[in-house]
């Protein structure tokens, strides 16, 4: 009797249940249509993660980016971002100490050097305004393998490695900024290594007061530094400080730089880097080509 009655009213049973189910369903449907954006949504935390100035809030699992301005990152003190105003020749950090910051320069020009351990100090690049420097942190670099110094009255942003970590983690327009700096710099540093075994010294110096210079428009001189001294060109050369002065010189009859308190270059002095491919030296014609070309092709020591 009980088997009857269990077999009369299990069909039932079940109907409601698929109805129950059925319900539930269209209400979740319809509940969810209604549901806002993740940005307004009512189950949001009431404590958003608030790190190195992105806020994100999480939702369903999910986290929601907002108001993040890599120019506002740059430029603003947030958690774990300090700037800090520097003096010229001031040390920002030295070689062999704790590698835990990352830094970005908003004002000013920062000299990076290397101290070998027989005392011979060696230039490796002089950095300006927009330049990151000490990235090894984010790496797994524990301790400095150089030094950075003012090299004019600059505005740093130390960025704590932690904070530099989470920015690039959370933010896609930062950290393919940062991927793409990097990446020109090591294409720099290529070029730096081609040229220093392959060029001589003469051809080194001009590549480098133009890279300082910011070479770009046809004609038109750039500042480099103010009182830049010839030791720290040779160094960044390869040779001797004597050498550097009698290309200087030569650079300076020729009219490719000139001297008025602080060094300008001029776009002529791309010459001395193209002598030997005069196609891609722009114009032959005048007597400054010509006589350019005269200095230029004379037997000179590379060294």
């Amino acid at each position: 009797m009980r088997k009857d009655a269990m077999a009369e009213t299990w069909p039932k049973s079940m109907k409601a249940v698929e109805l129950a189910v059925l319900i539930s369903r269209r209400r979740i449907r319809a509940r969810e249509q209604r549901r806002p954006p993740l940005q307004q949504c009512s189950k949001l935390h009431t404590s958003p993660i608030r790190a190195s100035g992105i806020i994100a809030n999480k939702c369903s699992g999910e986290v929601a980016m907002r108001d993040f301005n890599v120019n506002d990152f740059l430029a603003t003190i947030g958690e774990g971002r300090t700037i800090a105003e520097v003096t010229k020749k001031e040390i920002i950090y030295a070689q062999g100490v704790a590698c835990d910051a990352v830094f970005y320069i908003i004002e000013g020009k920062v000299i990076l050097t290397v101290l070998s351990t027989l005392g011979k100090e060696a230039t490796i690049a002089i950095l300006g305004e927009g330049a990151f420097f000490g990235e090894g942190c984010i790496a797994g670099q524990s301790l400095r393998m150089g030094s950075a110094t003012a090299l004019t009255d600059c505005k740093v942003m130390r960025i704590e490695s932690k904070a530099m970590m989470l920015a690039l983690h959370r933010d896609h327009t930062f950290s393919d900024m940062f991927v793409a700096y990097l990446l020109g710099r090591n294409i720099r540093y290529e070029e730096d290594l081609v040229d220093q075994l392959f060029n001589s010294s003469e051809k080194r110096l001009a590549r480098i007061l133009l890279l300082l210079a910011h070479f770009g428009k046809e004609g038109k001189p750039e500042k480099v530094i103010p009182k830049i001294s010839q030791e720290t060109l040779a160094e960044m050369v390869g040779t001797t400080r004597s050498r550097v002065n009698f290309f200087m010189n030569r650079f300076r009859k020729l009219g490719f730089i000139h001297y008025n308190g602080e060094l300008e270059v001029h776009s002529s002095l791309l010459n001395v880097v193209l002598h030997d491919s005069p196609h891609h030296g722009g114009s032959s014609n005048g007597p400054r080509a010509a006589k350019a070309k005269e200095t230029l092709n004379k037997p000179v020591s590379s060294r």
